[in-house]
């Protein structure tokens, strides 16, 4: 090959490597880090450590190192609450395998301060006017409501004694008042807006710690009236049931008769059965019924809650409500929550957060906050 020939082939070779990497497709670049997103940090083993210490705490819940707490409010006495509520933790342990602890904190407010304390593995059984103060202050969620003797709904009541001067809602005036608790939903807040209504501003006031506390302070003359729930009378078979509109008192021939069972678990006039607060003092005061009697009652509310805190497992709350749900047909829960010593559940209803907003107006009507109530 003679030499003008080479330098020919030397040069179209040149040509073509130029035309190759002019051709090719360059590397992907990446792009320069934007100077408000923060460069990605490698998770240390400590941090690694700590993710699977919460995955292990959280599949840990319902454990015997780490049970559901179930938790009840103060309404009753609490060792009724206790003893009961033992009897429905083991019924659901049977069911579904899960350890629960039963407590009662020492009052309204002091409950939904530990649901709000243990995100994922409580559940309370909580009034209306706790549900809501829950739900804001930390996502707690209703899941079913207290069904009693067909109602899904209460009242609150006015109780005074029945040789009162009291004759009407306006009397109040200047009148001492005993109520369970200033969390208590029919023992004090559905109140309010019918005080603010009617312009009736009450004397001095007594927490009396509960419902029954509140019916014995009127009982023991210790307050003008008092305020407490109401659940309509259960009439004898044939009478047919109770309807708003009613009187919510017993019928005036029978007062005289009414007396506690000879078993003293019931509160009976007749034929006719007293479901409201005044027949938790029956054994203390046979004659209440004789001695107190309902003024008046407040507009419907709905029945208290079972909420589940705000990171509940939603697998484990499914089996405990299917389990609540098969408890609610044996015969202990009428030995647990449905005793009437406890809180009379006769049955449970599913509940939505929408059903409660006639709480929440009721705080509004009574010119109060939810922050307010919380403390």
């Amino acid at each position: 090959m003679n030499r003008s020939r080479k330098l020919l082939i030397l040069l179209l070779l040149a040509v073509l490597a130029l035309f190759v990497g002019a051709c090719a497709v360059p590397a992907p670049v990446a792009p320069a880090p934007d100077a408000d997103t923060p460069a990605a940090e490698a998770t240390t083993p400590a941090e690694e450590d700590a993710v699977t210490e919460t995955d292990a705490a959280t599949s840990d819940i319902g454990s015997e190192d780490n049970p559901i707490r179930v938790l009840f409010v103060p309404s009753v006495d609490a060792q009724v609450i206790v003893s009961g509520g033992e009897i429905m933790a083991q019924a659901l342990n049977e069911a579904t395998g899960l350890h629960f602890e039963v407590s009662v904190p020492t009052s309204y407010a002091a409950t939904i301060e530990e649901m709000c304390a243990s995100p994922d593995n409580s559940m309370g059984f909580i009034p209306g006017l706790g549900y809501v103060l829950a739900n804001q202050l930390c996502g707690v969620d209703v899941a079913y409501k207290a069904v009693r003797f067909g109602n899904d709904v209460y009242w609150a009541q006015i109780l005074v004694r029945r040789d009162s001067d009291i004759q009407s809602i306006e009397d109040l005036n200047g009148k001492t008042w005993a109520y369970p608790d200033a969390g208590s939903t029919s023992g004090y807040l559905a109140i309010l807006p019918l005080f603010a209504e009617l312009g009736i501003v009450p004397g001095e006031t007594l927490e009396a710690g509960g419902h029954t506390g509140a019916v014995r302070a009127v009982y023991n003359e210790e307050a003008d009236f008092g305020t407490t729930f109401f659940s309509p009378p259960l009439k004898p078979a044939g009478e047919g049931d109770w309807t708003i509109g009613d009187d919510p008192e017993i019928p005036a021939e029978l007062i005289e008769e009414c007396a506690p069972t000879d078993d003293g678990s019931r509160l009976m006039c007749g034929e006719w059965r007293v479901l409201d607060a005044r027949a938790n003092l029956r054994q203390e005061a046979p004659d209440v019924i004789q001695q107190v009697k309902i003024l008046a009652l407040s507009p419907a509310i709905p029945n208290d809650t079972l909420s589940f805190s705000p990171d509940f497992p939603v697998e484990l709350r499914g089996e405990i409500v299917d389990a609540l749900a098969a408890f609610a047909e044996t015969e202990a829960w009428e030995q647990s929550i449905g005793n009437q010593d406890f809180y009379g559940w006769t049955g449970i209803s599913p509940a939505g957060d929408a059903e409660y907003d006639v709480v929440r107006l009721m705080i509004e009507e009574a010119g109060l906050t939810l922050e307010d109530l919380g403390q």
